[in-house]
């Protein structure tokens, strides 16, 4: 049970948005921009990078939805399961094996990334900015697996669920829908 009242039809980060719009709008912002931006990284890319850094913070909603939305934007429902497991066996460019090490090094800690992953990162391809981006999403996801679970969201058991909100992903980025969530309500 969420220690605040949130809207009983909008579990996780989405009730949390809908309850205070004032720290929404830059949330969603932010996170429309790195995931859906400008890049050299695809946002399926991207999307693996939010997902290992929730699974392995454990926050059940966010990895589900993250999940769903790199299915989708992938095309398959294998890759994330490897990379949650191992990194080195996932069907991904030695690149993005790379990223995703240095994004597993910040869910550990910002002060765990290590010079030796730069340097692989670096050697298999990744520019400057793609390591920024990582080393960013990886720390905002973070930020939104302490939020959700720290504010102890409800996490839907249905997979039917994740799977339109991770379509929701996919369709309409991270942008709060134009006419809100009110055709949610069951």
């Amino acid at each position: 049970m969420p220690h605040i009242p949130l809207p009983d039809h909008l579990p996780g980060i989405t009730g949390l948005l809908e309850y205070s719009k004032h720290t929404a709008l830059p949330i969603r912002q932010l996170t429309q921009f790195l995931l859906r931006g400008d890049s050299t990284l695809s946002p399926g890319e991207r999307e693996l990078i939010a997902t290992i850094v929730s699974h392995h913070n454990a926050c059940a909603f966010c990895t589900a939805a993250h999940t769903a939305a790199a299915d989708l934007l992938l095309g398959d429902v294998e890759t994330c399961e490897i990379i949650k497991h191992d990194i080195d066996a996932a069907p991904v460019s030695e690149k993005m094996k790379s990223l995703l090490k240095i994004a597993r090094q910040v869910q550990v800690s910002g002060k765990a990334v290590t010079t030796l992953a730069i340097e692989d990162a670096k050697n298999n391809g990744a520019t400057d900015l793609e390591i920024h981006d990582t080393v960013l999403i990886a720390a905002l996801f973070c930020l939104y697996n302490r939020y959700v679970d720290g504010m102890a969201t409800v996490a839907p058991e249905n997979p039917e669920f994740y799977h339109g909100l991770g379509q929701r992903l996919v369709d309409n980025g991270y942008n709060r829908l134009p006419d809100g969530y009110d055709h949610l309500k069951k």
